[in-house]
């Protein structure tokens, strides 16, 4: 992507809703693709990809910083997007589907998540996405959402990738979710605007 196209691609995603970020990226990444079939890909295979645009765009190295939840203090930290996908090597199950307490659920899709946008709370956004995954007894869905959440990141590694961060000043140990999609765009939002800024200085 030469500046140009960033430009676009920022132009086109800036006011949308991070879901439809998420899929202008994944487009990005694989333009031979039916932008609209992206949609039904797993969110594994999306932050694969994803990754593998960021690394293309901005390099292996991933740079970030969040605040300890104790103590407030600023962690800085650097990741590598291919370790993180080393770690994740084990592809989907080729049906894509999953045994979620003795039922057959779909692994979810960028669609799936799209429905669940609207949702009051996560606890009520889980019991619907589980209804909308699950092959049979739809209306059944009283799995606990611990076992549900388990036994996603179990069939795909790629779908959560999740941080073991401690805090150097207060020592409190904690988990974060890296919000692939989330963190690409922000990089891209950096690097346009600065781009912007050096065609008005021209």
């Amino acid at each position: 992507m030469d500046a140009q196209t960033l430009i676009a691609c920022w132009e086109l995603g800036r006011r949308r809703h991070p879901l439809d970020r998420a899929l202008l990226l994944y487009a990005a990444a694989e333009p031979e693709a039916d932008p609209e079939a992206l949609a039904d890909r797993t969110i594994g295979e999306r932050n694969a990809a994803l990754l593998g645009l960021r690394s293309a765009l901005f390099g292996d190295a991933l740079k970030s910083c969040v605040d300890c939840p104790e103590c407030a203090e600023r962690l800085e930290f650097e990741l590598s997007a291919g370790a993180l996908m080393a770690g994740a090597r084990d592809d989907p199950p080729p049906a894509s589907h999953v045994d979620v307490g003795g039922r057959r659920a779909r692994l979810p899709t960028t669609r799936d998540l799209a429905r669940i946008v609207d949702e009051p709370d996560a606890s009520s956004a889980a019991r619907k996405l589980l209804g909308h995954l699950l092959v049979a007894d739809a209306s059944d869905t009283r799995v606990p959402a611990d076992e549900f959440a388990n036994a996603l990141d179990t069939a795909d590694p790629r779908m959560d990738f999740s941080l073991a961060l401690a805090c150097p000043a207060c020592a409190h140990r904690w988990s974060a979710s890296l919000d692939v999609p989330a963190f690409l765009w922000q990089e891209l939002d950096v690097r346009v605007r600065r781009l912007l800024r050096l065609r008005a200085a021209w």
